[in-house]
């Protein structure tokens, strides 16, 4: 959902500017309403799908997709088309916080990890087809056909969901709390200095990939002069450099290198990637350096996101069990509102000039990897990530900050506030008595 809602969209900004007589500043703030929408969605829609199954959200967030984006291909002001974007973000967060949360309630471990990866294989493919999509779409019409098109995918995709998602979410162990239940377990999250750690770590990751998204329309159309259709075949090379290393990732090196190493090698290329953009945005290797250099910068940084993107939200998931619509809520939103910051301030010296984007760039890269060692403290973790059980390396109920380790090395909540403060034992146990967990929590 989110490539299609940004990408397909991105080849249209300059034609967008023209058309509303409006600033590309003021632009940019569609894709950061659509941005923000996705960030906060999030978090109302992750603890509703723990409450209800993850089917019956996800179709009422789609419908309400198709419903504003078909209202933002009629908007004819920017204010109108900035405030139904945010609409449209806020509907499509369903997909997002879903997805994850499937995710998590069929696979564990490294095997969770190996499967994110596959997922960036597939949602991969969108980041790749969907600017050059927009691209063509803008030879046959204008900018409101993009969103015509997304109408009539996101119909498909709600098709597709009604006949082939099947409900992951067994009803015994679904979370019968209200809101002041979901700000609890979220709290609880929050409390985990490591989960915590990788959420921001990714969050920034991510902010950096989204400064590109932002800026690059315009840094590589306007100031190094290229077509809609050049941008697009661009955009589409270095979301195929982030589908190869991604896989790279879950075929090769998931089970035999830890995700830690693997998320700080990755992290580590940013960073090198977005200071050589700097450098050569600022004039240090000369004055007119060209596109092409600009642009392998552009390669290697998106590719790298191979290595942080699906490495983040695999450790990060494995340090909770019990609540995975309200984990992934706070992933996306964190990476979401983060990168919804970063949006703007691309183009605050005007659409003639690629520094700040390289400057956000570097900023969220040097961020993500501060939080990476300051938070996470790889070196202190004692579950193993490379193959190996977890439950090898944990002994049961090891202590952590915010609560123990179960058998499967994954954190649960502590008694105070967890929703549940019988589960670990019984499924530990092997037993499912959720009847009498219920009972003894009233």
């Amino acid at each position: 959902m989110p490539p299609l809602s940004m990408d397909m969209y991105l080849p249209a900004l300059p034609q967008v500017t023209d058309a509303l007589h409006t600033p590309a500043a003021t632009v940019q703030l569609t894709l950061t309403a659509c941005l923000m929408g996705m960030a906060l969605g999030q978090l109302v829609v992750g603890p509703m799908s723990d409450k209800w199954g993850r089917r019956r959200p996800l179709l009422a967030g789609l419908l309400v997709y198709i419903l504003a984006t078909a209202i933002c291909a009629l908007a004819p002001t920017a204010e109108l088309l900035i405030a139904f974007r945010l609409l449209q973000g806020l509907a499509g967060a369903a997909a997002i916080v879903i997805a994850r949360a499937v995710v998590r309630d069929l696979y564990d471990g490294v095997e969770m990890a190996r499967f994110f990866s596959t997922l960036m294989l597939i949602s991969g493919v969108a980041p790749v087809v969907a600017p050059l999509i927009g691209g063509q779409v803008l030879r046959l019409t204008d900018w409101r056909g993009i969103f015509v098109v997304l109408t009539v995918v996101g119909i498909g995709l709600t098709a597709l969901v009604w006949r082939r998602l099947p409900e992951t979410l067994a009803p015994a162990d679904r979370h019968d709390g209200g809101t002041a239940e979901a700000l609890r377990t979220m709290r609880g999250l929050l409390a985990d200095r490591v989960f915590t750690g990788y959420m921001v770590a990714g969050g920034f990751a991510f902010a950096a990939l989204f400064a590109y998204i932002s800026a690059s329309p315009f840094v590589i159309q306007e100031i190094y002069g290229a077509s809609p259709q050049t941008f697009s075949l661009l955009f589409g090379v270095n979301s195929i450099g982030l589908i190869i290393v991604g896989q790279i990732n879950g075929k090769l090196l998931v089970g035999r290198v830890s995700l830690d190493k693997t998320l700080g090698i990755g992290l580590a290329v940013i960073v090198l990637a977005a200071a050589a953009l700097l450098l050569m945005t600022t004039g240090v290797f000369g004055d007119d350096i060209g596109l092409a250099p600009i642009a392998a910068g552009l390669f290697v940084l998106m590719s790298a996101m191979g290595l942080a993107m699906p490495n983040t939200n695999a450790l990060a998931l494995m340090r909770t069990r019990h609540a995975a619509g309200s984990a992934s809520a706070l992933l996306g939103t964190s990476s979401f509102l983060i990168g919804a910051v970063a949006s703007p301030l691309v183009g605050i010296a005007g659409e003639h000039t690629a520094v700040p984007m390289a400057v956000v760039q570097l900023a969220c890269a040097l961020a993500a990897a501060a939080c990476f060692v300051g938070l996470c403290r790889p070196w202190q973790h004692h579950h193993q990530q490379d193959g190996t059980p977890a439950a090898k390396a944990v002994p049961p109920q090891a202590e952590t900050e915010t609560g123990t380790l179960g058998e499967t090395g994954t954190a649960t909540l502590p008694e105070q506030w967890t929703p549940d403060r019988h589960e670990p034992a019984l499924r530990d146990s092997g037993q499912r008595l959720q009847a009498v967990s219920r009972k003894s929590d009233r």
